[in-house]
């Protein structure tokens, strides 16, 4: 998020701050250590895949910004990307279902950031087992019921996400035939709890407070979707349209003042104003 910030807005007031944090906490001697942390026995499943899809997220944002400051946090992110890069390497083959939830673990989240990372940096290894994962996942779904989806600590949703995932490796012609038959009812305005923000009942509750990230990652999905969809297809316009009613929600209580919500929820923010 912060990288992503000082590389929109590089006169940010704050900019001076975040390039001295970023300078004290990714130095080599410090991502060298997390790197050995992940390669100690026992620690496969050690933030699988969310923290690994943020990670290359990083990666990612550092690996061609033409800044002094960014090619030395890049050069020491490298070997702890290279472990990452590994993981999904190792796991990928073995993972025989992918997991379906609303949160950490959600298998489509996962491979969506880190095929941005392998195509950025042209990983071509990790791209063309994603691919061919994801297709393996997801390609013979339909009817997808997601007028179950809902769970009372999701800040993903599972339909939206592999939406999200399979728009990046089909061609659009192709991608909208599966997706009819994914969500055949979006392009009537079905199933509503998909469709609409949801009540968050209490925001000083950590695991109900996902619910604000649901909305702004909804958000996110729906716009990308929507973009590979014919200009005049029904469902195109209603994504549009329902995407606007979750960011504004999601925007508003970014800044609740409770430490559960804010110490996340901007990050989700960021990369759904910047993508």
């Amino acid at each position: 998020m912060l990288v992503r910030l000082l590389r929109l807005f590089p006169e940010l007031p704050e900019a001076p701050t975040i390039r001295a944090a970023l300078d004290r906490n990714l130095t080599s001697a410090n991502l060298l250590a997390e790197a050995a942390y992940f390669r100690q026995p026992n620690r496969q499943s050690f933030e699988r895949t969310y923290g690994w899809a943020w990670l290359l997220k990083l990666a990612e944002e550092l690996h061609d910004w033409q800044d002094l400051n960014a090619t030395a946090w890049s050069r020491s992110l490298q070997p702890l990307a290279e472990v990452i890069v590994d993981r999904y390497l190792n796991y990928l083959p073995r993972l025989t279902y992918p997991i379906r939830i609303g949160t950490h673990t959600n298998t489509a989240f996962g491979l969506a950031f880190a095929l941005d990372y392998a195509r950025a940096c042209s990983h071509q290894e990790l791209e063309t087992l994603i691919v061919k994962s994801a297709r393996g996942y997801y390609l013979k779904d339909a009817s997808y019921p997601a007028e179950w989806e809902l769970g009372g600590n999701d800040f993903l949703s599972p339909s939206l996400t592999e939406a999200d995932l399979m728009c990046r490796i089909m061609e659009p012609s192709e991608f909208k035939s599966w997706f009819d038959r994914f969500l055949p009812r979006i392009a009537d305005g079905k199933p509503e709890i998909l469709l609409y923000p949801v009540k968050v009942s209490d925001r000083s509750d950590p695991m109900i407070v996902h619910l604000d990230g649901l909305h702004l990652s909804r958000a996110w999905c729906m716009r990308r979707v929507a973009s590979v969809l014919p200009q005049q297809d029904p469902a195109r316009l209603i994504l549009i349209e329902s995407a606007g009613r979750h960011m504004k929600e999601g925007l508003i209580h970014i800044s609740s003042g409770r430490y559960v919500g804010e110490h996340w929820l901007a990050s989700f923010a960021v990369h759904l104003l910047s993508t």
